[in-house]
């Protein structure tokens, strides 16, 4: 990308803060999302889903829910501590983005995008732990939020989007190639200055960067090797964009994990194929949960090679 059609997309970006239906708790969340969980106080937490009473509706209906098989749960407070501060963070970043980004100016459809975006925070989340790093939570967050390019551009381009989007399902592409093709530039660019604007951690910015190519960056960083990873699983099972998209995937000769080894030198004797068994396992799990923050609606499989 040249350095012109950067400093034009870093104004439009800052657009975004102008949206007047932004929610008045999205930067406290953000503010929170860059503390580690043990640095969170609840009661922080409960005030900022008091603040908006569709957000405090949401949690009382998935704490009632009965994926939780809780007793009756009336207050906000029961709520949170019902749910957990992992799952109740990404319900409200997710309510919040939904509501700065207009109705019609989504083009990838809101299930598709949050079903990818939390499953792909779930799965690497379990990468992580799987390969014993230490911040496991980090990479959770990383997960939900390397996609934001995608509200970017939805927002800022959205009929030459729309047509990248047409494409890539016509043509069972991905969509970030297509994106280059027809806007000169993808997600994975608006997603890195977005994360930047925001004040996110440099981890968070890397994997919105470089999370369908780790080589973008001079080292890749364990976070952002497990965001691609688990990118790419969550893809061809079921968890893409809403479209049938035709790829193939070979994690051990992939360059994330080639990284990643390096790392973590006892992965390279991990069986890899139990390794994605165990993620396949989970994606009922992972399925379940998403499907209780942003509804049942099931997205088609994707067509692998």
């Amino acid at each position: 990308m040249n350095a012109k059609l950067q400093s034009q997309l870093q104004a439009q970006i800052k657009k975004l803060d102008s949206i007047s239906s932004a929610p008045a708790i999205l930067m406290p969340l953000l503010d929170m999302l860059r503390l580690p969980s043990d640095k969170i106080r609840l009661e922080k937490v409960v005030e900022l889903v008091s603040y908006d009473g569709a957000i405090a509706a949401q949690c009382l209906r998935l704490a009632n829910s009965p994926l939780f098989g809780r007793c009756q749960t009336e207050t906000v407070r029961s709520a949170v501590m019902a749910l957990g501060l992992e799952r109740v963070r990404s319900m409200l970043f997710g309510l919040c983005v939904n509501r700065v980004i207009p109705q019609d100016k989504w083009v990838i459809e809101p299930d598709a995008f949050w079903r990818h975006s939390l499953g792909c925070a779930l799965v690497t989340q379990r990468m992580a732990k799987k390969i014993e790093y230490p911040e496991p939570e980090k990479a959770y967050l990383a997960g939900l939020l390397h996609d934001l390019g995608f509200l970017v551009n939805s927002f800022l381009y959205t009929e030459d989007f729309r047509e990248c989007l047409r494409r890539a399902a016509e043509q069972h592409a991905p969509l970030h190639v297509i994106e280059e093709q027809v806007l000169g530039f993808s997600h994975c660019e608006t997603g890195q200055m977005l994360c930047e604007h925001w004040g996110l951690s440099k981890e968070l910015v890397d994997a919105a960067r470089c999370h369908h190519d780790v080589s973008l960056l001079p080292t890749a960083g364990p976070v952002a090797c497990l965001v691609h990873l688990s990118d790419l699983l969550c893809r061809v099972r079921y968890l893409g964009y809403g479209y049938d998209e035709i790829m193939g995937v070979d994690l051990g000769g992939d360059a994330a994990w080639q990284t990643l080894i390096r790392t973590y030198p006892a992965l390279e004797n991990m069986d890899l194929v139990r390794f994605t068994l165990d993620i396949d396992g989970a994606m009922d799990q992972i399925v379940a949960t998403v499907d209780s923050v942003f509804g049942a609606k099931r997205i088609a499989a994707p067509a692998t090679t």
